[in-house]
């Protein structure tokens, strides 16, 4: 007679902790914090003539407010999140968005253009603290087979803003008064807080733990770990490419023959470019290395279309849809890239992402400025197709390090 051996029985419900399911509204809640954190960035664009009256000053005075901006984040994100590793990420990033709607109402109220100068470069500087977690956060918070997909969605907020959040802002600056503006992104930051403190579940830091507090890696570290370097270049290339003719599609569109006004042409690139962030979703769990080679050579190829198709409004308007589509889903595959070659440092990796960014941009003001003072605005596609194609020769050297074959197994 054979002997029976007791086998415990196999306990089908997941480990205590672990995430199965897609916390949809959380993440959704995570972007629109996105959606205000662009809207609040890049609205002074659209009310520069409004803003200069009020406080009676010049409007390229009033653009510095976005250089302000744009600096705070640059001087304060690495740091702020490197110094924040061991906190909790639920109290860090509701105490930020406080900071946020504070130097933000600061903006709307003030009547000196040094005050809001100072209260913009500290609205940035949240921002940056903000961006630095946020696509961490959403991926904490979900199943590790949704990687991808939590942070597309936690992406979306972005194009969103450049798509509706600005022009809306523009045109209740334009309606009522600009500082309604202001104080009206303000009341929805204070909503979207209010949300996320009742609704998204906390998301402790990696480094939180006593062991782990140990071994956390000196920024320079960081920064050397294998692909960040790669990953930074790509975002550097392909930023300066993309927000050269972002920033001066007004030049181009004058050297052009196109039945098209720059609104809606930028609101054409922002609602493909909500596509593109459906399509990553779709893909970037499961194919972020393709996804991305594709993108970036869509992305050239709407600056050759931008280019020789100048004349023809179809073809504007096609290379305008090809662009929103492929740059659309950028932030959410360079995160992901980010997260994954960051480690247990995903934190410090992604703050280097709105650093780069906000970098791009001041790059990109600088470069357009001096190209439009000695040719004309079909110069523009030109950056766009050069910075473009480096982004792709550099995915393609760095695709080992850099940008893994998949997110999920």
């Amino acid at each position: 007679m054979s002997a029976t051996r007791a086998t415990a029985p196999v306990d089908p419900r997941p480990p205590q902790g672990e995430v199965t399911r897609l916390p949809v509204v959380a993440l959704v809640l995570l972007a629109a914090i996105g959606f205000v954190l662009v809207a609040m960035e890049t609205m002074p664009a659209g009310l520069l003539p409004q803003i200069a009256a009020g406080l009676d000053t010049g409007e390229g005075t009033v653009g510095l407010l976005i250089s302000a901006y744009a600096l705070g984040t640059v001087v304060v994100t690495v740091p702020a999140i490197t110094l924040t590793r061991g906190l909790r990420r639920k109290p860090l990033l509701l105490g930020a968005v406080a900071g946020l709607v504070v130097a933000n109402a600061v903006t709307a109220g003030s009547t000196e253009v040094a005050l809001s100068l100072a209260s913009r470069f500290v609205a940035g500087a949240f921002s940056g603290v903000i961006w630095g977690m946020l696509a961490a956060y959403g991926r904490r918070i979900s199943p590790p087979s949704r990687a991808g997909l939590s942070l597309a969605i936690v992406s979306t907020g972005a194009p969103l803003g450049f798509a509706f959040g600005t022009p809306l802002g523009s045109w209740i600056g334009s309606t009522l008064d600009w500082r309604w503006s202001f104080g009206g992104l303000s009341l929805v930051a204070t909503v979207v807080a209010v949300l996320i403190a009742l609704v998204v579940p906390a998301a402790t830091a990696p480094a939180a733990t006593g062991d782990a507090a140990a071994r956390r890696l000196p920024l320079l570290r960081v920064a050397r770990l294998p692909g960040i370097a790669v990953i930074l270049a790509v975002i550097a290339t392909w930023m300066l490419g993309h927000n050269t003719i972002y920033t001066y599609v007004a030049p181009y569109l004058r050297s052009t023959s196109a039945d098209l006004s720059v609104e809606l042409l930028l609101l054409l690139y922002g609602v493909a470019s909500i596509g593109g962030v459906v399509l990553t979703g779709a893909l970037l769990d499961r194919h972020p290395r393709p996804l991305l080679h594709g993108s970036l050579a869509v992305f050239v190829l709407a600056g050759v279309v931008l280019l020789v198709g100048r004349d023809v409004t179809a073809a504007v308007v096609v290379a305008a849809v090809l662009w929103g589509l492929t740059f659309g889903g950028a932030s959410a595959q360079l995160q992901a890239a980010l997260t994954t070659a960051g480690g247990a440092e995903q934190d410090v990796a992604n703050s280097f992402l709105p650093v780069a960014f906000n970098v791009a941009i001041f790059a990109a003001g600088i470069v357009g400025a001096v190209l439009l003072q000695h040719a004309d605005g079909l110069v523009l596609p030109v950056v766009m197709i050069v910075g473009g194609s480096a982004a792709f020769v550099l995915t393609l050297w760095g695709r080992r390090t850099a940008f893994p074959a998949r997110l999920v197994g």
